[in-house]
C-alpha cells in the first residue's frame, strides 16, 4: 500500500516506507459502464464512470470457457476523487457474479488483497459465498510453502490447513487473512485470468489493496496487463469537500502520443542489496531545479550504490517526494536561503515534513518559483509554483518533499503530490516510464 508494509514478518524496508503516507484518492464502480470494440485490434475497451466517496474512519474454481481472458490493450476509465490524507483508490469488479471492491492502488506493493469481513462499514465487504469462481489456496499450494522462502509475502499454514498471510504495517494497522484464486470480470465476456488475491479476515483498514509493482504476484503480471496509466487532478485546499476527478487506464492510453518516457532501471534477481527494493518502478533522476536554479546535487545521489541506498522510484501511494539526506540537505538550504524567516520554527508536519509555513501560499510560491525533477533525456517533471506548497490545514502550508531518514528509508520517491495534472503512464512491455502534463480533472469529464 502507498502505498508499505513494516512487519512482524520479514519484508523490504521499501514496503514500510511507501504505506506510512498514502495519498489517497477514491474510485466508484458504476453500474453504467460502457464497453466499445476497436475494429483495428479487436480489443474491447471499457469505461468506468465513479464518482466521489467520502473517506471512512472456499469453493472449487469454475472455469467458464466463454469467458475472454483481458488483453494489455484493454482499458477503463476511471473517475477518482481525493482530498487530503487518502489513497489512491479503484473500485474493481470482482468474482463471480462481480462484486464492486475498493481497493488502494499502489504501485509500491505486490500482493493485492480484498475485505472479506464486515468489519468497516460504510465499505462494501466480499462475500466468498457469492461468488462461483472463488478458491482458497491450500498449505500444499507452492506459494504458501516455496523451496526459497519468498520474504515480501510471508505466509503460514493456519488450523484449517489452508494458507495465510499476514502484513503489520508500520502505523500500527496490520491485515491478515488467506491466500485465493479469484478474477476480476469487466463484462459477462472479458475477465481476467484466476488470480492470487489476500482474503483479508481482519484489517483496520477500510479499503483492499491492488498491488501494481513489478513482482510476480503484482494484477499487472497476474492479468497480464502490460502498460496502465494514472492522471492525478489538482488537489484542493483541505477544508474544500469539493473533490476533483482524475482518470486510470488499463491498457493503452489514447494520449500516450503526447508523453515523454525515460527507461526504467531494472535489477536482475541474483543483484541482492541490501537497501534496494527490485519491484519498484526505478527512474534515473538526474537532478532538482528549484525556481529555475540548479542545485548542486551530483546525478549519484539519485542512483543505487553498492548497497541500494539512492534508489528514485516512481510510486501512486506516497502523498509527499522523499529524498535521501544528501539530497534533502540541498533543497532544504535553498528553501531556507529563499524564505528563511518565513519558515515555521519547530514544525513538522506528519513526521515528515519541516519545511512548511504560515500565511499567504500563493505569494510564498512566487518567491520560490517553479520545482523541477529532471530526468535522462530532457525528461522533466515541472511543478508549478501555484502548487509547490500542500495545504494540511489550520492555515499551515507545506513543501511537498521530506527526509526519507524519517521514514527509515534509503530511497527517493517521486509521491503523488508532485504527479499532479501529469499522465504518468507505466509501460511494462518497453521498460519506460511516460509523462505528459494535462488537465486531469477536464479528462475526466
Amino acid at each position: 500500500m502507498a502505498s508499505s508494509m513494516a512487519l512482524s514478518s520479514p519484508v523490504s524496508l521499501f514496503q514500510l516506507c511507501m504505506l506510512l503516507f498514502s495519498f489517497f484518492f477514491f474510485f466508484s464502480f458504476s453500474t453504467s459502464s460502457s464497453a466499445k470494440l476497436n475494429p483495428t485490434t479487436d480489443s474491447l475497451s471499457l469505461s468506468f464512470p465513479l464518482t466521489s466517496l467520502p473517506l471512512s474512519t472456499a469453493k472449487p474454481l469454475n472455469t467458464n470457457p466463454k469467458l475472454r481472458t483481458l488483453s494489455s490493450s484493454s482499458s477503463y476509465n476511471i473517475k477518482s476523487s481525493f482530498k487530503y490524507s487518502m489513497a489512491l483508490v479503484v473500485t474493481l469488479p470482482i468474482g463471480t457474479p462481480p462484486q464492486p471492491q475498493q481497493m488502494v492502488l499502489d504501485t509500491g506493493s505486490q500482493l493485492s488483497w480484498i475485505q472479506c469481513h464486515n468489519k468497516t462499514p460504510p465499505t462494501a465487504s466480499f462475500d466468498p459465498s457469492l461468488s462461483s469462481s472463488f478458491y482458497v489456496l491450500p498449505c500444499t499450494h507452492p506459494l504458501c510453502k516455496p523451496r526459497v522462502p519468498d520474504f515480501t509475502l510471508p505466509t503460514t499454514c493456519d488450523q484449517n490447513r489452508l494458507c495465510h498471510y499476514s502484513y503489520f504495517y508500520a502505523d500500527g494497522t496490520y491485515a491478515e487473512g488467506n491466500l485465493v484464486r479469484e478474477k476480476l470480470a469487466f463484462s459477462p465476456s472479458q475477465t481476467t485470468p484466476p488470480l492470487i488475491l489476500g482474503c483479508s479476515s481482519e484489517s483496520r483498514d477500510a479499503r483492499g489493496i491492488l498491488g501494481m509493482n513489478l513482482g510476480r504476484l503484482s494484477f499487472p503480471f497476474q492479468a497480464k496487463v502490460t502498460k496502465f496509466s494514472y492522471c492525478v487532478p489538482t488537489r484542493q485546499p483541505a477544508n474544500n469537500n469539493n473533490f476533483p476527478t482524475g482518470s486510470f487506464y488499463l491498457g493503452n492510453n489514447p494520449n500516450s502520443a503526447r508523453f515523454r518516457y525515460v527507461s526504467m532501471l531494472t535489477f536482475p534477481q541474483s543483484q541482492r542489496m541490501p537497501n534496494l527494493d527490485p519491484l519498484a518502478y526505478t527512474v534515473p533522476m538526474q537532478g532538482i531545479r528549484i525556481g529555475g536554479r540548479k542545485l548542486n546535487i551530483p546525478p549519484s545521489v539519485f542512483r543505487p550504490n553498492a548497497g541500494g541506498s539512492g534508489q528514485t522510484m516512481v510510486d501512486s501511494g506516497s502523498e509527499f517526494t522523499f529524498l535521501v539526506d544528501a539530497a534533502y540537505d540541498r533543497v532544504r538550504e535553498e528553501i531556507i536561503r529563499v524564505l528563511g524567516p518565513r519558515v515555521k520554527k519547530g514544525y513538522v508536519y506528519g513526521g515528515v515534513a519541516d519545511m512548511c509555513f504560515d500565511g499567504n501560499a500563493m505569494e510564498i510560491g512566487r518567491l520560490l518559483g517553479d520545482v523541477a525533477f529532471e530526468f535522462e533525456k530532457g525528461v522533466e517533471i515541472v511543478v508549478p509554483k501555484e502548487r509547490v506548497l500542500a495545504d494540511v490545514g489550520g492555515g499551515v502550508h507545506c513543501v511537498g518533499i521530506g527526509r526519507s531518514e524519517r521514514l527509515g528509508a534509503a530511497s527517493n520517491i517521486i509521491g503523488n503530490f508532485h504527479q499532479q495534472n501529469l499522465w504518468v503512464e507505466f509501460d511494462l512491455a518497453n521498460r519506460r516510464i511516460g509523462f505528459g502534463v494535462a488537465d486531469c480533472s477536464r479528462l475526466s469529464k
